[in-house]
């Protein structure tokens, strides 16, 4: 395992996600924020995704909900507006290493931000990043898959949200063929520490919400065995 290639891919998803929302403007859609996403890839030097041959998942809006496969994915043509969610799950590839990294941009009078005025956005946010905080303190290199999985979905629903995801994980395993993943669901009872790299994922609304919320990053352990965003 080289964890200096995997930083480097990782680093570049990142990179393009704080560029990408000086583009985001009120008339975007799915389809042009992908493209955009897709052309600052290239800009870095990645023009390969492992995922379903969908280097950039966005949704927006009335889609921020929705959950499926990249297989069955194709960008619709919604406009921004003045308010909506965006999400962006960005997969790079190069050579057979992954990248793996989402996002949810906020737009409030047809400006994206990072930092929210609307509640129901900042809720949703802050959701999101204590989801993250919370499995990094509770998890270790014996924590078994399916074990992540319940204390996830626990913390979800004490929160009052609820898993959007079509197939009910959290997040998977880095391999290098996707058909080789380990997820982070109920029914695998691998400890995590058996991989280098897990995605942590949760894909969130609120009970009776209107909003999709993302956050991904890559997870690895230390030489403390304390995991680390890589």
């Amino acid at each position: 395992m080289n964890i200096d290639l995997y930083k480097n891919i990782q680093k570049i998803a990142k990179i393009v996600h704080e560029n990408l929302r000086d583009y985001i403007k009120r008339t975007s859609t799915e389809r042009t924020i992908a493209e955009k996403a897709i052309e600052l890839l290239a800009e870095n030097g990645v023009t390969d995704t492992w995922y379903h041959g969908v280097p950039a998942f966005v949704l927006l809006g009335s889609r921020s909900c929705m959950s499926i496969s990249g297989k069955d994915y194709r960008p619709a043509d919604e406009e921004v507006g003045q308010t909506n969610l965006v999400t962006v799950d960005l997969s790079p590839m190069i050579g057979n290493i992954w990248g793996d990294c989402a996002r949810s941009y906020f737009v409030e009078n047809g400006v994206c931000t990072i930092n929210p005025y609307l509640e129901d956005f900042q809720d949703g946010k802050n959701v999101e990043l204590s989801l993250h905080n919370a499995m990094k303190d509770f998890v270790t290199p014996s924590t078994l898959f399916s074990e992540l999985f319940e204390f996830g979905n626990q913390i979800i629903l004490e929160k009052g949200y609820e898993n959007l995801d079509f197939l009910g994980n959290l997040g998977h395993s880095i391999e290098i063929a996707p058909s080789h993943r380990l997820f982070i669901d109920k029914n695998c009872h691998e400890p995590l520490g058996s991989v280098n790299f897990f995605t942590f994922e949760p894909h969130i609304r609120k009970a009776g919400g209107r909003w999709g919320f993302k956050h991904e990053n890559i997870y690895y352990f230390d030489d403390i065995n304390s995991a680390v965003e890589l």
